[in-house]
């Protein structure tokens, strides 16, 4: 069972997964053992699955981000998003409700690259419609 102390736990290595344990401890007010408890707990029971790093995009080259909504054959959601996910432009893919079954963020070079990206997703069997929306400022 997760309690709320486990929750500022997550929260707070979801800001920054290099925080140390003893910081972690002084903001719980518990001791570093008992954070390192927790969070083998928590990693033994599947809540905490990676530790990884958020990156600035244009840093790295990527001057377009986009969120493409991608509707499919009702039948061919989970191939779609599989074959996208293989994809060196996907960033991140989601199945969802709403407007998109499939959900992608796409990081491009430039709008010709876009352009290109958008075609290959298109060109997917089950593929019915391709909806760009591009990220103009990342806030959280």
């Amino acid at each position: 069972m997760v309690d709320e102390k486990d929750l500022e736990i997550v929260r707070l290595l979801s800001e920054n997964a290099r925080r140390t344990l003893t910081e972690i401890a002084e903001r719980l007010g518990i001791s570093d053992v008992a954070v390192k408890k927790r969070i083998d707990k928590l990693e033994r029971e599947g809540v905490i699955r990676k530790y990884t790093v958020v990156v600035e995009p244009k840093k790295l080259g990527f001057n377009g981000v986009a969120l493409v909504g991608i509707d499919t054959e009702p039948d061919k959601v989970l191939s779609v998003a599989n074959a996208v996910a293989t994809r060196e432009y996907a960033a991140a893919v989601y199945v969802t409700t709403g407007d998109h079954m499939v959900m992608v963020e796409v990081w491009t070079r430039n709008s010709k690259e876009l352009m290109e990206v958008l075609r290959d997703i298109g060109g997917i069997d089950g593929v019915k419609k391709v909806c760009p929306a591009i990220v103009l400022e990342r806030i959280k």
